[in-house]
């Protein structure tokens, strides 16, 4: 089985701010300091309806991901065995996206003020969703 190619086109909708950057820390360490997703002033209203104390997830481009390799080392470790990349978080993927689940600490316009996130200062935002309960745990079915 082939399968064709056909371009997908995602225009960012904000941006990841952060003072520190991030390059050269954990994703856990990233993941305690706060950030801010800064959205095009445009979409400031369709941050209606998400509240401080909230939780959303937060798909954004790995933006200095350079290349894939479809077995790696999970957490770039030697020590650990070999994995397929999809059974990995590496931001080295055919497709970089990176997924996050964050707090929201505050609104202030089109900013929202988070903790939780392991974006880099400078990764464009593709996407914010609520976080489910139902939507966003694992098939118990």
């Amino acid at each position: 089985m082939t399968f064709k190619s056909q371009a997908v086109t995602l225009h960012p909708i904000g941006r990841v701010e952060r003072e520190e950057g991030g390059r050269g820390l954990s994703p856990e360490n990233l993941s305690a300091r706060p950030a801010r997703i800064l959205l095009d002033p445009s979409l400031t209203d369709g941050l209606m309806g998400l509240e401080t104390g909230s939780d959303i997830v937060v798909l954004y481009h790995l933006h200095l991901s350079t290349g894939y390799e479809l077995h790696v080392h999970p957490r770039g470790d030697p020590d650990r065995p070999l994995r397929g990349v999809f059974a990995t978080r590496s931001p080295r993927r055919p497709n970089p996206i990176g997924m996050t689940t964050a707090r929201i600490r505050r609104i202030e316009g089109n900013a929202l003020e988070v903790v939780g996130l392991d974006a880099l200062d400078g990764s464009p935002v593709l996407d914010v969703k609520p976080h489910s309960s139902f939507f966003d745990s694992p098939y118990t079915g």
